[in-house]
């Protein structure tokens, strides 16, 4: 995996002026959270162009850069790569000369002088390993690129390797000075160690702006698109209202869609999103899972509130340090809110939590006994560690991998998990490794247990699973409903289990499940039996009081 902080740039492609220079600064962050800046100058002059920059990244990757210069000459064909930096507070310096098929290298990190030449393709972009600035390169070609169109990458210096466009999606963010249109490419790196996403955006003068490895919750975003009055154009309807939601010490910017014709107070229901970096509208491999699922609802009769979560779109808060009951807290803050309408019922007000916003719906509805019902949508059954585990064995299930490897690979997960869960034991695990898994929020999620949530809670719940969920497989459903039957004091109707056949994790019509999928499912409607189904239930666990 290429692993390390990203550099960025923007090029003008086409650009005709000698010597033209353009300089941009860009925000790195880590798991939703800044950890340093790139500055970074693009150049184009007769003989081609030159590509320059300069970065100071903190925890985890501990990186400085002095010195970076990529040339390539005008047809983008690489000429030449030198940087200089520290990483680690160790030294490390790169140049690399190109022709057209060889590239070779000389490489001083950790006191020790390498050099490799390699075989590469006629202009093949250049990635040194750990740095990103020359994706400017690639981004300038992908203007023309569809699905299916492949770029020779040289990963200076260890080699080269294949990445192929999977998917192309538009995006309309929202800024203060105005709309702006973006593409996004997801390209998959056939990197020697396995596959590895990348999502690549730009502009409509195939300009980078933004940059993103979803495994490993890094991105990098241009400054000017970065701000928090910037996000993605949401799913709307006629009728919609944006609006603020107050919670503890910050704000929760959302959505509230209603019933055309509402009159009088009406049933209500919180969508609450699952992990990551989501906005309101829960958009998922270009689907926008609760835009949708909102409009559905609106059309049955009900008030849907969505919100961006905290530290993302427009809402307040910090993410780096909330947990879930904390994301619970923010549920029960924007309820409260809705009690205050003239157009809800206070009593008639639902939460309904995809994935992992299905345990912070269970979390909600201990904290708020008022709530009307639940409902569970894709989520856990088991134990956060549990199911984390179960989804690594799952991944290595479909790989190539010796037996060796695989059982390496889960005796690392293991001691992961148990470093998160105790606080000790990082001794040989490697450093960005811990960068990643040492947060509040993953540590809540390791030691969520849906037996104990469900246990706490007495309101109404729905239980729905898509039949070809490889994420939260439908054994998960299964699990749940044990549980939630188990309550006593409620009666059988407390609890509705609803599998929907030929649908995946992302409720949407699939073949195989596979998030190798998801990618050719983009523009998808989700089905409208999972829609049917939750009005149908909600109707039910709410009934308007004669």
């Amino acid at each position: 995996m290429l692993l390390g902080t990203l550099v960025l740039t923007a090029p003008l492609s086409g650009l005709q002026a000698p010597d033209r220079s353009e300089t941009a600064d860009f925000v790195v962050l880590f798991q939703s959270r800044a950890v340093g800046t790139e500055t970074v100058t693009l150049t184009e002059s007769p003989a081609g162009w030159l590509i320059s920059a300069t970065n100071s990244i903190g925890a985890p990757f501990d990186l400085t850069t002095s010195k970076f210069q990529l040339r390539y000459a005008a047809d983008w064909q690489p000429e030449s790569l030198a940087l200089e930096g520290t990483r680690a507070e160790q030294l490390i310096t790169l140049a690399t000369t190109f022709t057209e098929t060889t590239a070779t290298s000389q490489v001083l990190q950790g006191g020790m002088q390498t050099s490799a030449t390699h075989q590469v393709s006629k202009r093949t972009v250049v990635l040194p390993n750990g740095f990103y600035a020359p994706y400017q390169a690639l981004a300038a070609q992908l203007g023309s690129a569809s699905v299916g169109t492949r770029f020779p990458l040289y990963v200076a210096p260890q080699g080269e390797i294949t990445a192929t466009v999977v998917r192309v999606a538009p995006h309309r963010l929202t800024t203060s000075s105005g709309p702006i249109d973006l593409r996004e490419f997801d390209l998959t790196f056939a990197n020697r160690s396995g596959p590895l996403t990348v999502e690549v955006w730009i502009d409509g003068r195939n300009r980078l702006a933004r940059m993103a490895m979803p495994a490993s919750g890094l991105t990098v975003i241009r400054a000017d698109l970065s701000s928090v009055m910037t996000r993605e154009a949401t799913l709307s309807r006629l009728g919609d209202q944006d609006v603020f939601f107050p919670a503890l010490g910050f704000s929760l910017a959302g959505t509230v869609s209603k019933p055309p014709g509402l009159v009088g107070p009406g049933p209500a229901v919180v969508l609450i999103a699952g992990a990551g970096q989501l906005d309101r509208d829960e958009r998922l491999s270009g689907i926008p899972l609760f835009g949708q699922i909102a409009s559905a609802l609106a059309d049955e009769g009900f008030v849907v509130a969505r919100y961006d979560k905290r530290g993302l779109g427009r809402s307040g808060g910090r993410m780096e340090s909330a947990t879930l009951a904390d994301y619970a807290g923010d549920a029960v803050s924007v309820i409260a809110s809705l009690r205050k309408r003239p157009d809800v019922d206070p009593n008639r007000i639902a939460v309904v939590g995809y994935a992992e916003g299905g345990a912070i719906a269970l979390l909600a509805g201990s904290q708020d006994k008022r709530i009307a019902a639940l409902g569970l949508l894709a989520a856990p059954g088991q134990t956060g560690r549990e199911i984390t585990l179960l989804q690594q064995q799952h991944a290595l299930a479909r790989t190539n991998e010796p037996e060796a490897s695989k059982r390496a690979k889960t005796e690392m997960q293991w001691r992961v998990l148990d470093a998160v869960v105790k606080g000790t034991g990082w001794e040989g695990i490697p450093p960005e490794v811990q960068g990643q898994a040492d947060n509040a929020w993953f540590k809540s999620w390791l030691l969520f247990d849906p037996a104990v949530a469900l246990a706490k809670v007495n309101q109404p719940v729905l239980i729905m699973e898509g039949s070809l969920d490889v994420v939260m497989p439908p054994a998960q459903a299964d699990r749940l409903e044990t549980l939630a039957r188990a309550r006593k004091k409620l009666p059988e109707t407390a609890t509705r289990k609803v599998v929907v056949p030929g649908v995946n994790h992302l409720f949407v019509a699939s073949t195989t499940g596979e998030e190798d999928e998801y990618p050719r499912l983009a523009g998808q409607a989700v089905s409208p039996a999972v829609t049917s189904a939750l009005a149908d239930w909600l109707r039910t666990a709410m009934p308007k009081k004669k």
